[in-house]
């Protein structure tokens, strides 16, 4: 006598099928986001190290002086 545990079922084979379908959708989206909150944070790093160096090396900002009005 076979045992009915053993044997195929199409409809639970067609719903694991769908299940690993939408589990690769969602873990292609998550990486995806990953990458790019990456790169945001490592190109906003890059710039603010790069300000934090090379500010010292500008000119002083110079300041404009305003005129005196002249009274009537």
């Amino acid at each position: 006598m076979s045992n009915p545990w053993l044997k195929k079922n199409p409809f639970m084979s067609m719903w694991l099928s769908a299940a690993n379908a939408a589990a690769g959708s969602a873990r292609g989206r998550m990486t995806a986001e990953a990458r790019r909150a990456a790169t945001s944070a490592a190109s906003s790093a890059s710039s603010e190290w790069i300000k934090l160096w090379t500010a010292p090396l500008k000119p002083a900002r110079t300041t404009r002086t305003t005129r005196a009005r002249k009274r009537r």
